[in-house]
């Protein structure tokens, strides 16, 4: 590729971006070729399904709850059917370390003892394009053995033996974000077939020569429509490249509060390349909040560190996701530990372990199969806690929870939550949203604040939270209402207390957070503001569509 033009055009494909070293091994004339063929097959229906999520979301914003769908009910009171056994590589999931692909975090990953690695190209990394290449070449390299380096610091990276290294499974960005640098007959083709179709060409040879296969978590679903799209794109793909029908395996995250009520239904429009169901809680408190946040005061969440997998409507979440996959043979994989231990302050440290203990325990106790960390130090911690459950057992698929009774009002059963909105809860929000962005912009998607692994999730639930007082008129646990003109005057005295440094993108963030936060229309994603403004070449305004997709 001609490394002094910005712009490269093959089979009408158009590459749009600053060349990346060693791209030409991942944009390979076949591998463009193969993703070609997935987004012409495809991005029809992509658009449909995305405009019945700004349909179904005006419905909720009109008063329609969500309630089990109707006509599906067949799928879900037919008790004969499965989803496909456990894959190699995955029968055993008891922990699960998450984080960007990074050569750093990619061998610390690997390196860390948990028995899967979900390699993120989604919430815990900026797209870029070059984390986008430099993602999958590190991909690539660790499962060639060829990644190891040495820190300017002079710390040495390298790879264990290979029989102590996780289960890969990589998560592709969702349906709604857009992969500007590459152009498909002048249209921007959707990031997550991209991140798919890159990684299964290169690699899906490679994994079952290695014992295993490729293996993939699908995030911000919201129904089983967009499960069928995914599956049809895995079945075009086996065939593309001549592999078996099934060698594909998907973890669907349920992240979106319409796609809780639409479980069973997801697992049977996968099923044949089904591996189970993840409890992403971050992200579907944010989809709560972003589809019921003009619905009045039932529907008003106290601060962000209240909202605990104990309060009732996430209580109901759980149990009925374990349900859900155990009738029908899925893995069910509990939500994220985001502590991140500090090896300076053995009080906090302590106590941010015994948080994580006792979440563990309680998904462990409630039947799910395994859990995910944020960080190396805490695979032990989660790992200790499912042994003492599972023993010598893989999983507990056998615990079907028929105590459980399927409930779509509990689903959205918000009102019963107990907690306060404070005003540290709402600078906690400002900070957190601001310094994750300006964090976002430079390139880095996964951050620790306040010993706390932050991603795009955490920051949504931020800027949603505000966004979503301010409209309801909520009141603090001092009497305060809360004002837009509070908002702001809170806003300034956060932003004036940031540390600043050389090079920072504070200023950027700013803007980003008051237009995703403050403005009167709600933008679905802060992510398409911020890529539209400033990861792509063209730096443009997001387009109105862009905007509401979601």
């Amino acid at each position: 590729m001609n490394s002094f033009t910005d712009s490269f055009t093959i089979n009408g494909i158009t590459l749009t971006a600053q060349p990346i070293c060693r791209q030409n091994e991942v944009l390979t004339p076949d591998a463009l070729e193969f993703v070609a063929k997935l987004h012409r097959a495809t991005a029809a229906r992509r658009q449909e399904l995305l405009q019945a999520r700004r349909s179904r979301r005006g419905a909720i914003a009109a008063g329609q709850d969500p309630r089990f769908l109707r006509e599906t009910e067949h799928i879900r009171n037919d008790p004969s059917w499965r989803v496909a056994p456990p894959a190699p590589g995955l029968e055993d999931r008891r922990v699960e370390i998450t984080g960007p692909v990074d050569k750093k975090m990619t061998i610390n990953a690997l390196n860390s003892g948990a028995k899967v690695w979900l390699a993120d190209m989604e919430d815990s990394s900026t797209p870029t394009w070059r984390n986008v290449i430099k993602g999958q070449l590190n991909l690539t390299d660790a499962l060639e053995r060829r990644i190891d380096f040495t820190s300017p610091e002079g710390k040495e990276y390298k790879l264990r033996p290979a029989g102590e290294l996780p289960t890969v499974v990589v998560r592709p960005r969702g349906w709604h974000l857009p992969e500007k640098h590459m152009l498909i007959d002048g249209e921007p083709i959707a990031g997550g077939i991209v991140d798919f179709g890159l990684y299964f060409f290169h690699n899906a040879r490679r994994l079952l020569a290695q014992g295993k296969g490729p293996y993939f978590y699908l995030p911000k679903i919201e129904n089983h429509l967009e499960a069928r799209l995914w599956n049809d794109i895995f079945i075009l793909a086996q065939d593309l490249l001549g592999i078996p029908q099934g060698t594909i395996r998907a973890t669907v995250l349920i992240e979106t509060i319409t796609a809780a009520f639409e479980m069973e239904e997801i697992l049977y429009e996968l099923r044949d390349h089904a591996a189970g169901l993840n409890a992403g809680r971050w992200d579907y408190i944010f989809s709560l909040i972003k589809n019921f946040r003009t619905r009045g005061p039932r529907f008003v969440l106290p601060d962000r560190a209240q909202v605990t997998m104990t309060q009732p409507f996430m209580r109901a979440y759980t149990e009925q996701l374990v349900r859900a996959c155990h009738k029908r043979g899925a893995m069910a994989i509990g939500g994220m530990a985001a502590a991140v231990p500090n090896r300076k302050d053995e009080a906090a440290n302590t106590i941010a372990l015994e948080k994580v203990r006792a979440d563990k325990t309680r998904e462990a106790n409630d039947g799910f199969d395994g859990s995910w960390v944020a960080h190396p130090d805490l695979v032990p911690v989660c790992r200790e806690v499912f042994d003492s459950i599972l023993g010598e057992r893989p999983n507990q698929l056998e615990r079907t929870r028929e105590d459980v009774t399927p409930d779509d009002r509990a689903l959205i059963n918000v009102a019963a939550t107990t907690g306060t909105i404070t005003e540290r809860g709402i600078r906690n929000n400002i900070e957190v949203g601001i310094r994750y962005i300006e964090s976002w912009l430079r390139g880095n998607g996964a951050v620790a604040i306040h010993n706390l692994m932050e991603d795009a999730a955490t920051a949504e639930i931020s800027r949603s939270q505000l966004w979503q007082w301010i409209y309801a008129r909520a009141i603090t646990d001092h009497g305060e209402i809360i004002t837009h003109e509070w908002i702001e005057e809170l806003l300034d005295e956060e932003f004036a207390r940031l540390e600043r440094f050389d090079g920072d993108r504070f200023e950027d963030a700013r803007d980003i957070f008051e237009e995703v936060t403050l403005a009167r229309d709600f933008p679905s994603f802060l992510t398409l503001p911020a890529y539209a403004r400033y990861l792509t070449e063209a730096r443009e305004k997001a387009t109105v569509e862009e905007l509401a997709a979601a």
